[in-house]
């Protein structure tokens, strides 16, 4: 009986490796000539969160497979604010890093010379035996391993002949990893959500587990869903449902919570949901990118994983996530990666309104339209910006957060500038007005208020 939900769970069970006459492509979920079917069973599943849950970085290898690649410096300074984020229990665990290149090899050494203990240094390589030795060499003790595990991969992009010849395969390249050394290893399950779930990877991740169990190696399975088609609802039907995926890896092939990983894609805007879901119904791990950057449409964005994973522990457990918006304005600046200004929780505009009717909200109580304290956890008030929208109520609070002075909405000033704003907006103006035109037109309209302003800044 499980302690989070009382619920009886089944015995784990021994599943057989299935051999297709050919590949399934799962048309009835896949059908290429439209996007894919959302399909539902009477079947469903319960959650049960893991004791402890963590984030793990992949910034550095899939983050780096949709943009420039990051200068070794560039590397260095995110990695701090990734240990800074995470904080001394290490929230954000591990973080993942190429090794195929010198600048790689060269990132991988700075950042480990800093001596920093989370998140964890690990590495990422095919699978082929040889390319253990630049693990073996760059002294991590776990590597990721890529397993494709659908038949579109297994057939179609990689050429084996069978399932069987697959697994083998991957197999071969594990035990070489207990032969060099290491210590843990990731087997990634890529595109898992197109793949036979009980004909496949269910019988390989408990082979995974008895090849464990023989050499001592700690193995992991990291959940790729590689195109997105992940869902976060425990009745979905597989490959896709996210839970039960989760759900029956534990309890009916015996996997343990600390040996599942998800990461996900954003191809149909369910990867925070996806995330989380995985975490709900019992993976350990949620892998993710800062600013969600990854191949095609990105991974689960680091800053969504921090902010649910508060929401489920109810505890920062030691994060600090001002380091969300330095890393923000860092990535911008930096590296020149453009953050769009609706990114929540990181964007320019993710807490500040251009609603009069919002920011009259927010002068009278800031939770009416701030979630929670932006000021204190984000380092980032809640604020407005002026256009033809924002009414007394918006040019009141524009003063109360840029001039320090409250005004009631009622001054007669505040009503001039509004009649000026909405004579130059209805004269073609279609962009917001910046802090110095609001400056000046409190200097004319208000010349007081903005007294005061000045013998405050002396």
């Amino acid at each position: 009986m499980n302690k989070w939900n009382n619920f009886l769970h089944p015995s784990v069970e021994r599943f057989p490796l299935v051999e297709p006459g050919e590949p399934n492509l799962y048309r009835e979920h896949f059908p290429y000539t439209l996007p894919p079917r959302i399909a539902f069973e009477g079947t469903t599943v319960v959650p049960e969160l893991p004791d402890e849950i963590y984030i793990t970085d992949t910034t550095f290898r899939d983050g780096q497979q949709a943009r420039p690649p990051f200068s070794v410096q560039q590397i260095v300074d995110i990695y701090k604010m990734l240990s800074e984020l995470g904080g001394p229990n290490g929230v954000i665990r591990q973080s993942e890093f190429f090794l195929y290149t010198e600048k790689d090899r060269e990132a991988v050494d700075k950042v480990r010379s800093l001596g920093l203990k989370y998140p964890e240094v690990t590495g990422w390589i095919r699978a082929n035996p040889k390319d253990f030795q630049l693990v073996k060499d760059m002294g991590l003790s776990e590597t990721g391993i890529l397993t494709s595990i659908s038949d579109y991969h297994i057939f179609k992009k990689m050429g084996f002949k069978s399932r069987r010849e697959a697994i083998d395969k991957y197999k071969e390249v594990v035990r070489a990893a207990a032969d060099a050394g290491l210590k843990a290893v990731r087997c990634h399950f890529e595109d898992i959500t197109r793949a036979d779930f009980w004909g496949c990877v269910v019988p390989f991740a408990q082979e995974l587990m008895d090849l464990s169990a023989e050499t001592g190696l700690f193995i992991k399975i990291r959940l790729c869903d590689t195109m997105g088609f992940g869902m976060p609802w425990p009745n979905a039907a597989l490959p896709r449902s996210i839970p039960k995926m989760v759900f029956y890896l534990r309890h009916y092939a015996g996997i343990p919570s600390e040996r599942l990983e998800i990461h996900a894609h954003n191809d149909f805007h369910l990867v925070i949901a996806n995330t989380v879901a995985s975490w709900l119904y019992g993976a350990m791990y949620a892998n993710t990118t800062i600013l969600g950057i990854g191949e095609r449409t990105g991974n689960c964005p680091m800053e969504g994983a921090v902010i649910h994973y508060i929401g489920l522990k109810g505890d920062l457990n030691g994060m600090n996530l001002q380091v969300l918006t330095e890393l923000a304005r860092y990535m911008e600046k930096e590296t020149g990666l453009p953050v769009p200004p609706w990114q929540p929780l990181v964007g320019k505009n993710f807490n500040i309104t251009q609603a009069g009717i919002h920011a009259d909200g927010l002068l009278k109580f800031e939770e009416v339209y701030n979630a929670f304290d932006t000021t204190a956890l984000l380092g980032r008030a809640p604020g407005v910006a002026i256009t033809d929208k924002s009414g007394v109520a918006g040019i009141a609070k524009w003063i109360k957060d840029n001039l320090e002075i409250d005004v009631p909405k009622s001054d007669p000033g505040i009503q001039k500038i509004y009649e000026e704003l909405i004579a130059t907006y209805n004269a073609g103006r279609v962009t917001t007005m910046s802090d110095e035109e609001m400056r000046d037109l409190v200097k004319r309209h208000m010349p007081e208020v903005y007294a005061q302003y000045e013998a405050k800044k002396k």
